[in-house]
């Protein structure tokens, strides 16, 4: 890194709490500290950064720094635009420590011995996007309450029949065995991409918190970007839900069990449903109210939801032994290679992802 020739008026690189934030998805380190704007008014914070580090000034996401980034900021600007007196500077990369950050309150930026066209094509300024990702997530969760309205109006027995939360605990559906053509009526394919753009707005949500660095690299800023992106998302799980159903057959047909794949299908997608609907209104409450609180609470709802699915895979199994006059071994081994096994696949891919 570059040398420092200004005069320093303060010196922070050995004063950052460092924590770590334990999780399902792997463990991402962090180093903050509380950094007063008021002391040397026209003072200039430097820092430098190491690559891949996302900067927070409080709950605001300031910037992303894509390499070794040296950063100078005049503080009355830093005050006018965050409005505060003082605030939280918080660091997050995957390792760091008070070794790879120098933090520094210098008089005369000038004078620090670094080419200032490479420090500003370091790194890419993020403007505050917090509003941009709360107006796309109203957005969302709005439209798709208009499109279950209009398909509860449409089809109000289905809607009852397949969103029940009873329907949970209750193995009546396995009385009424489906076909693979009522699958594929406009419908049933219509409530099945209802839930999913339910799930990618999970799935999108829980990206863009766990995984800023990331998320900020694959994908425009914007609140157009954030819907295209949805959107995109919740076509692609159609299509894997479609091919789900279709495996789901295949080995109810391989296992001789008979046409258990619609009762089957439709009981899971039941809890992913209500499962989705809770970490919905849970981030609902925290993106509005307590932004920077948001990660701990979805870590909590995404391990919750987990052990939730698991649960439901061994009272389906329950319902199945009770309902349906197989061996239970029979039906676990049914169970574990379509469910099981390729839920804990996935469930281990997004662990590796959010590390």
């Amino acid at each position: 890194m570059t040398k420092l020739n200004a005069q320093v008026l303060e010196d922070y690189s050995q004063k950052w709490d460092v924590g770590e934030r334990e999780s399902w998805f792997g463990t991402s380190d962090l180093v903050s500290q509380e950094v007063d704007l008021t002391a040397f008014p026209l003072s200039y914070l430097y820092l430098e950064i190491p690559e891949e580090t996302v900067v927070f000034a409080g709950d605001k996401l300031w910037f992303y720094a894509e390499k070794d980034t040296v950063w100078s900021r005049q503080l009355i600007g830093i005050k006018e635009e965050l409005k505060a007196n003082e605030i939280n500077l918080t660091l997050y990369k995957e390792g760091i420590g008070t070794q790879d950050v120098k933090f520094k309150k210098v008089l005369d930026p000038k004078k620090v011995s670094f080419d200032s066209q490479e420090t500003t094509g370091a790194f890419k300024i993020r403007e505050d996007k917090r509003g941009d990702f709360r107006d796309f997530f109203v957005v969302s969760i709005i439209i798709i309450l208009v499109l279950i309205a209009l398909y509860k109006q449409a089809y109000p027995y289905i809607f009852r029949g397949l969103s029940k939360p009873s329907g949970l605990l209750s193995d009546d559906d396995f009385s009424e065995i489906g076909s693979l053509q009522k699958f594929f009526s406009l419908d049933i394919l219509s409530f099945v991409f209802i839930v999913n753009l339910m799930t990618a707005l999970v799935g999108v949500l829980g990206f863009a918190i766990f995984r800023p660095d990331l998320f900020l690299r694959l994908f425009p800023e914007g609140f157009k970007y954030l819907l295209m992106v949805w959107l995109v998302v919740s076509f692609g799980l159609l299509v894997l839900t479609i091919f789900k159903f279709l495996a789901i057959r295949t080995f109810a047909y391989m296992f001789d069990l008979g046409k258990v794949e619609f009762p089957h299908f439709f009981y899971l997608l039941r809890l992913i449903i209500w499962g989705s609907m809770l970490f919905l209104a849970i981030a609902f409450m925290f993106l509005m109210n307590s932004f920077f609180q948001l990660e701990n609470v979805l870590e909590l709802t995404f391990r919750g939801f987990f052990w939730m699915y698991l649960g439901g895979i061994g009272v389906l199994f329950i319902m199945m032994m009770n309902k349906l006059s197989f061996k239970k071994y029979h039906l676990f081994t049914y169970l574990c290679i379509a469910e099981l096994v390729p839920f804990l696949i996935l469930a281990k891919w997004v662990m590796v992802l959010g590390q």
